[in-house]
């Protein structure tokens, strides 16, 4: 005999999902912005010729760690594109990194106004640390579900699965960052009659900038690992390749698409770390 009553949670979901489906000009509005932003960064990235865009972003590796004399960064870039470009995996990078920059852009529209406000509200940071803490948690493919329910199959959800699972560290990162800031500094910053934005924008996030970095790129390396899952709702890429190859056992075409994705991973996670110019100096 069950003591307790079986609740109809997932009856409940499903009336939640449909009276938000109401709403659909919304979602049609987000997801011509989600393929509009992606679309562009696709087709400016496109107009490129492979070994002139090798070239451009080794001369920005290399302008990036000029000073520090370690040299390890530009040599990966044109090497590493360099191989993925002879092994016909050009088209596939540069929509996955297409992928990857629309995510991470708009994780930083939402992650940084958010962390900023719970850095300055503990009562806004005691409501959204719990939804964090969920949203880090609940594993990467369940996100896919309300992707495709509310954004059909394609990239758009593809997208949107990936900054819903990659918002977390920036918004984290960003109210640490903010809280973090030294209470002598404030209190200087009050005496000499800072107006808010003053405070927020000429001491704050100028302090916190090192933080705030380390969860842009946490948010990056996340939403590249969640682009690749969400090839099993139509998202192209390499994570299609990678998708294909499981399904086919094609160890070939497996290990060409996962040595592309982490020649990628790479090459992202050293470039945000040498946009902080105190990464840089130390």
């Amino acid at each position: 005999m069950d003591f307790m009553p079986e609740l109809p949670v997932g009856d409940w979901i499903e009336a939640f999902v449909e009276w938000l489906q109401n709403a659909a000009w919304l979602f049609m509005a987000i997801r011509g912005t989600v393929a509009f932003v992606t679309d562009v960064f696709n087709g400016f990235f496109s107009l490129i010729p492979p070994i002139l865009f090798i070239l451009i972003l080794t001369a920005v590796g290399y302008l990036l760690v000029r000073k520090t004399g370690k040299f390890g960064l530009p040599i990966l870039i044109f090497f590493g594109l360099l191989f993925i470009e002879s092994i016909g995996y050009w088209d596939d990078l540069i929509l996955t990194l297409s992928l990857v920059l629309t995510a991470t852009l708009i994780s930083i529209i939402i992650g940084i106004p958010v962390g900023i406000w719970m850095g300055r509200n503990d009562m806004v940071r005691n409501i959204v640390t719990p939804i964090l803490d969920f949203m880090q948690t609940m594993p990467a493919f369940v996100y896919l579900i309300p992707a495709v329910a509310f954004f059909s199959i394609g990239i758009v959800p593809g997208v949107i699965a990936s900054v819903i699972f990659a918002v977390p560290p920036t918004v984290r990162l960003t109210n640490l960052g903010i809280r973090q800031v030294p209470a002598e500094l404030i209190e200087a910053s009050d005496a000499f009659g800072s107006t808010p934005g003053q405070k927020l924008f000429k001491v704050q996030l100028p302090m916190a900038k090192v933080t705030i970095m380390a969860g842009v790129n946490q948010t990056i390396m996340l939403a590249l690992s969640m682009v690749v899952i969400a090839a099993m709702i139509g998202t192209d890429g390499i994570g299609r390749q990678v998708y294909y190859a499981v399904g086919r056992n094609d160890l070939a075409m497996g290990f060409e698409a996962g040595i592309s994705l982490v020649i990628l991973a790479i090459i992202l996670d050293r470039l945000t770390q040498a946009l902080n110019p105190d990464k840089r100096a130390s």
